[in-house]
C-alpha cells in the first residue's frame, strides 16, 4: 500500500512539474505579443518604421524623426499612434529638455 501511495504521489509530482512548465511557457509567448509597446518592446532596427509611423502626421516631421530616433534608441519605446499615449512608454515620456519640456515626440 505505502509502495502503491509513493508510486501515486511520484506521478502527481511529475504531472504537475509538466503543467507548469507547459503554463510558463504558454506564458511566455503570450507576454510577447503583449509587449508591442511599452518599455524596451523594440529593437534599435524598429525605430526608422515606428519613428516614421510616429510622426507620419506632423508639419515638423524632419525635428520630429530626429527626435523619435533619439528617444527611441535610448528607451526601445515607441508610442503608439501619431500623438499622445506617453503613459506607455515611460523613458520617453520622462526624458525632458534642459528647460523641462518633453524631448521625445
Amino acid at each position: 500500500m505505502a509502495k502503491l501511495v509513493s508510486i501515486f504521489l511520484l506521478a502527481l509530482l511529475a504531472f504537475s512539474m509538466i503543467a507548469t512548465t507547459v503554463m510558463a511557457t504558454n506564458g511566455k509567448h503570450h507576454h510577447h505579443h503583449a509587449k508591442k509597446y511599452g518599455p524596451g518592446s523594440l529593437k534599435p532596427s524598429q525605430c526608422l518604421p515606428q519613428c516614421t509611423r510616429r510622426c507620419s502626421k506632423t508639419q515638423y516631421h524632419k525635428p520630429c524623426m530626429f527626435f523619435c530616433q533619439k528617444c527611441c534608441n535610448k528607451c526601445l519605446c515607441v508610442p503608439p499612434g501619431t500623438y499622445g499615449n506617453k503613459a506607455v512608454c515611460p523613458c520617453y515620456n520622462n526624458w525632458k529638455t534642459k528647460e523641462g519640456g518633453p524631448k521625445c515626440p
